[in-house]
């Protein structure tokens, strides 16, 4: 995030887009809420009325995957009304005129037929958005999970830009994070093209640097693969080892069948986890973890806070930290990483940091503080661009243009399915369906349909239905609600029993290469009349 989780409860706007934020991120949502009761504006834009929508004072049921086109199309409007922050263009901005022209293609009446909008609705949206003293916007996977994903960010870069909302606060754009700590695991260097506080492998600058910590030469000045890439060279022959920390891969990545072959033709899979879950029966090797409640160290959450952990209760049985497994296995391949604890781990990171250099286990101990924190003497950092200083000198806005998904409906398959999360669970349910708590609240997936859509085939709630896509079937009891567009039909994948990821297309962002999760083509076949009631299921609908 740009900015601070409390500062949403002061902002004069609140823009949300493909994000189910009271059940992906409910304390988050719950300074949203805040905010709708101090009279903010908040504005929901989805293609299924989510459970804020109660708090909203506009919903935009906007088409899946059209997201380009409708932001475009607002900006084109905020232009077209002289809304923009001009003064923000000229002093900060590097090419404001190529934004203007960019947009021209993207009238309101030509992105209404895109993404499925009112032209009069979205020539509303604007006005809000371009009359408000502050506007923040939110996002999380609706927006990144698309084959046009970066592109989706890179638009909203472009609208906050053009308003003027960033570098200061209750505004800017804010990404929240898809699972505890991923922005923590990004930040200490788990992707293919940076080490820790993204430092670039191929600065030869940083490459030198962390030659001479580490007391090693040689690293590669090359970008590594990213998991899509890995697991397909798996099959080609190019991927021989996996070490897969904490990652359930099966029920996670897309298109299941397909992720199952690829693994089975590494050499050697090895798995670090806490549970049995649908990716350890293809392990060679399975090693025990610790879980966040028996691990010391630090999590980031995702307005860039880092906080301090510390076990609440000892792990059982042969379990170890991770780190305490890769530097016993380093010793047995002949190099000691000299790792000796979480925190020694932590402060040989922090010799080479950028933006964590400032923030000590001691600093911690007190209280959790936001990066960049680049001195011993720094508060740390409540929101970035400040006064619309770019890191980069001044902000770029970047050309998008809308393209449609990768899978359309047609007349074998109907319906599009997106894929999301539900409050009760967590991801792919390693560890929310080892509760015996929440496992009872929520004990199995159900697929989410339209009443249009129902109807003509015969399915009622509660009724056992088949869903099919080009990968693969699964059987479920149906759900009928109104939360939806008509063609539109929504699971979550935290149920191995009925996976989404089952159905999933295995089509990616060319940059980031997430796959697109929330657009494929199915059909769904009622299969059998509902033996019992729903019995209270449905209690989240409540828009």
């Amino acid at each position: 995030m740009t900015n601070s989780i409390q500062e949403l409860q002061d902002a004069d706007l609140v823009f949300v887009i493909g994000s189910n934020m009271t059940e992906a991120h409910p304390i988050v949502s719950y300074y949203v809420k805040r905010a709708a009761k101090k009279g903010a504006t908040v504005i929901v834009n989805d293609p299924r009325r989510t459970d804020l929508c109660r708090w909203a004072s506009h919903y935009v049921q906007l088409a899946s995957g059209s997201d380009i086109a409708y932001i475009n199309g607002l900006i084109n409007e905020i232009f077209k009304n002289g809304w923009a922050d001009e003064e923000f263009l000229k002093e900060h901005t590097e090419n404001p005129d190529e934004i203007r022209a960019w947009v021209q293609d993207y009238p309101v009446e030509r992105a209404s037929e895109i993404c499925g909008v009112p032209v009069e609705q979205m020539k509303e949206i604007a006005r809000l958005l371009g009359t408000s003293k502050s506007a923040s916007v939110c996002y999380t996977l609706g927006i990144t999970e698309h084959i046009c994903g970066t592109d989706n960010v890179k638009t909203l870069a472009n609208l906050q830009m053009v308003l003027g909302n960033l570098g200061k606060r209750s505004a800017g754009l804010n990404p929240l994070r898809g699972q505890n700590n991923v922005q923590g695991a990004c930040d200490m260097g788990a992707l293919p093209n940076v080490f820790h506080n993204y430092q670039s492998v191929t600065d030869p600058n940083a490459v030198a640097k962390m030659e001479q910590a580490w007391g090693v030469s040689g690293l590669s000045d090359r970008a590594g693969y990213k998991m899509p890439t890995m697991l397909r060279k798996a099959r080609d022959g190019g991927t021989k080892i996996l070490y897969c920390i904490g990652d359930n891969t099966v029920q996670s990545e897309p298109n299941i069948a397909h992720t199952i072959k690829e693994l089975e033709a590494l050499e050697l899979f090895i798995v670090v986890d806490i549970f049995p879950n649908l990716t350890t029966p293809y392990a060679h090797v399975v090693f025990p973890d610790y879980s966040w409640g028996e691990e010391e160290g630090t999590f980031t959450n995702t307005e860039r806070r880092v906080n301090r952990v510390r076990a609440a209760l000892k792990a059982p049985g042969g379990a170890r930290p991770s780190w305490w497994v890769l530097q016993e296995l380093g010793k047995r391949l002949g190099f000691d990483l000299g790792f000796t604890s979480a925190k020694a781990v932590y402060e040989d990171m922090r010799r080479t940091a950028t933006s964590y250099a400032g923030i000590t286990y001691e600093r911690l101990d007190v209280a959790g503080l936001q990066w960049p924190c680049p001195t011993l003497e720094h508060p740390g950092t409540r929101f970035l661009h400040k006064d619309g200083n770019f890191s980069r000198g001044k902000g770029l806005f970047s050309k998008t243009d809308w393209v449609p998904p990768a899978e359309v409906v047609d007349e074998e398959y109907p319906l599009v399915l997106s894929t999301g999360r539900r409050l009760w669970h967590y991801h792919t349910g390693t560890q929310t369906r080892n509760s015996v708590g929440l496992e009872t609240l929520f004990p199995e997936e159900l697929i989410e349909m339209n009443p249009a859509d129902a109807e003509p085939l015969g399915i009622k709630s509660g009724d056992m239905v088949r869903a099919t896509s080009r990968r693969g079937e699964v059987m479920l009891r149906a759900w009928v609600n109104e939360r939806s567009n008509p063609g539109l039909c929504w699971m979550a994948f935290h149920f191995a029993e009925a996976c989404g990821n089952q159905l999933t297309i295995d089509a990616f962002d060319p940059v980031t290469e997430t796959a697109e999760y929330k657009v494929c083509a199915i059909r769904v076949e009622k299969v059998a009349d509902a033996e019992v009631p729903m019995k209270g299921l449905c209690r989240q609908a409540r828009p």
